[in-house]
């Protein structure tokens, strides 16, 4: 029996997830003896952030919730790391299976290999090289400490060679993301509200705005909805807002017609405006990887990506956090001169299927 624990934490992870729960369940289905406890941290513990995702992902509920919560970046990780030892205590695992770069994702990297528990990091590999990003030092730490890298992209790959990991415990498998954004995307759903009845396909945009250089000083975000309300032209501009940036705004009475700030939505109801909608404009990297497979127009408004493929073949392009660089870009949208999806390598949406063969070949 091979048996394995799988860690959800932030509301990203869970897309991640998805699609290797039901590759797991696949293999059992054929008779293969493989098991594997869904462990929520409880990271995000917003419904909103969290749990709507098991229900439309068709996950199953966690076989535990850790519980942990808010608070700084150490009392987060530290919470994570002291439930997470007692559940690998009394359920111990032969492999631990983190994504992404939440601190969720380091924190239980560290527990499971301080009792010599097997890691494996689903998107290892990537870096944007930005060390004031609490996720590149999430990135960092995880890979340092793991022992099977499932990576994304070649470049994820280069990296890690780079850094000197053997050849062997790097896995190229493609993007899980993808594999659950092609198994929805014929269950997308328009969101609920009188705002979304009024937009039409391709003549509307949709923000999303949450990392600390773009949110925390409030003149610089003022002028960066400034700047995307100017070069957006008169068209609607959806901003679903994270509970983080919700209270910042809170605070400076931003208001405009064209300015429509909601709730955060869905995984299927958020990915339906992405699909429909004439440009994205983000600073978050999983959307530049859904955005780039639809082929819909996105700008990152950040200094560095940790997703370069998703400007060398997606449709995505770096555009900073100063608001007078985002003009251009938005100008040469508005002319339809973007560049279109060239296609990225293994992201065919068999990801998680590719996982679960590579585990059960080496723990069989």
């Amino acid at each position: 029996m091979i048996k394995l624990t799988l860690v959800a934490g932030a509301r990203p992870n869970f897309m991640k997830i998805a699609p290797m729960v039901h590759a797991i369940q696949a293999q059992q289905a054929l008779g293969s003896t493989i098991s594997f406890r869904l462990v929520h941290t409880g990271q995000h513990y917003d419904k909103k952030m969290s749990g709507d995702f098991f229900d439309q992902l068709n996950i199953p509920e966690p076989n535990a919730n850790l519980g942990a919560g808010g608070g700084t970046q150490a009392e987060q990780t530290s919470a994570v790391m002291i439930a997470f030892e007692k559940e690998l205590m009394e359920n111990r695992p032969n492999l631990v299976i983190v994504v992404g770069d939440v601190t969720s994702t380091l924190a239980c990297s560290i527990a499971a290999k301080k009792l010599n528990i097997d890691v494996a990091h689903v998107e290892g590999g990537i870096r944007s090289g930005d060390l004031s990003m609490p996720e590149e030092i999430n990135r960092m730490v995880t890979d340092s400490i793991t022992d099977h890298f499932f990576t994304t992209s070649e470049i994820a790959n280069e990296n890690l060679r780079k850094s000197g990991f053997p050849k062997a415990s790097i896995h190229f498998v493609g993007n899980t993301m993808i594999d659950t954004l092609m198994a929805n995307m014929d269950r997308f759903q328009i969101p609920e509200g009188k705002i979304y009845d009024t937009l039409k396909p391709k003549e509307y945009f949709v923000m999303t705005m949450h990392r600390p250089a773009n949110v925390d000083q409030e003149e610089t975000l003022k002028e960066m909805i400034q700047a995307i309300l100017d070069g957006t032209k008169g068209f609607p501009v959806v901003f679903p807002v994270h509970p983080r940036t919700a209270k910042i705004l809170e605070n400076m009475g931003i208001s405009d017609p064209n300015l429509h700030m909601t709730d955060p939505l869905g995984y299927l109801e958020f990915n339906y405006l992405v699909k429909n909608a004439k440009g994205v404009i983000t600073d978050s990297g999983g959307i530049t990887e859904e955005a780039s497979v639809m082929n819909v127009p996105c700008m990152t408004l950040r200094n560095n990506t940790e997703r370069a493929e998703t400007i060398h073949l997606g449709t995505n392009e770096l555009v900073g956090t100063d608001p007078k660089k985002l003009a251009p870009y938005l100008e040469k949208l508005m002319k339809g001169e973007w560049k279109q999806y060239q296609g990225i390598p293994m992201w065919d949406g068999k990801t998680a299927q590719r996982i679960v063969d590579k585990i059960i070949s080496i723990y069989s």
